[in-house]
């Protein structure tokens, strides 16, 4: 793969590579929980495309592969949530991307559960791993980021405890069709770009914000 990787990424007219990195923790502790939604939407993917993530590269689980005649790079960064940068500004240094090449796929409190957004920059919301993906980019914020909405703490609830609870059945079962979207809406990305894909997802995402923001969790 490596071989055929290197001569189609140097052929002149091949597309751009992109860089996928999912946000999350590593360990079984973390598996499943709300702050983890990044590393299952690389999973998703991964799987949808054949792409197998077994080695480890600048502090990430890693793999790499082509969706039609674009390379892709996966990353779910083993640093643990708050360090997210400390793999995701080598690993874009290395491949020399442009900052408009490499997408993070993050947990989003201020979406309802299950809606997506596709976003071509963005703040970091007081998203610790963003936030330090962010500051490895030099203050850059000009990336894409690919939103997954995992809705707001009940109550009171302590948002860290939030973030680290696993999904009740309803809110894993639409976790899990935003899953499916997402992976359509990367292809979608990868084939016609950010703007087209972007438009195109975030009208069909507006409408089933609407459709869910009142539902029970």
């Amino acid at each position: 793969m490596l071989n055929t990787l290197s001569r189609r990424c140097f052929c002149t007219v091949a597309p751009r590579p992109w860089l996928f990195v999912g946000l999350g923790n590593p360990g079984d502790k973390y598996k499943g929980t709300r702050h983890n939604v990044g590393f299952e939407m690389i999973d998703a993917f991964a799987e949808s495309q054949g792409i197998l993530m077994n080695t480890v590269h600048c502090k990430a689980v890693f793999g790499k592969g082509f969706v039609g005649e674009v390379p892709v790079f996966l990353a779910k960064p083993q640093t643990y949530m708050n360090l997210s940068g400390e793999s995701t500004g080598p690993l874009a240094a290395y491949y020399k991307l442009p900052l408009n090449q490499v997408i993070v796929f993050h947990d989003d409190m201020n979406l309802p559960c299950g809606v997506l957004r596709l976003n071509d920059k963005g703040g970091h919301g007081s998203h610790k791993g963003l936030k330090s993906v962010i500051y490895h980019f030099r203050d850059n914020r000009e990336f894409p980021r690919l939103r997954i909405g995992i809705g707001k703490p009940p109550g009171q609830m302590d948002p860290k405890a939030f973030l680290l609870q696993k999904f009740n059945v309803t809110a894993r079962q639409r976790i899990d069709e935003a899953l499916h979207e997402g992976v359509d809406a990367l292809k979608l990305l990868l084939s016609k770009g950010l703007d087209v894909s972007a438009k195109r997802f975030n009208k069909e995402q507006k409408y089933k914000h609407l459709r869910v923001q009142t539902l029970p969790v």
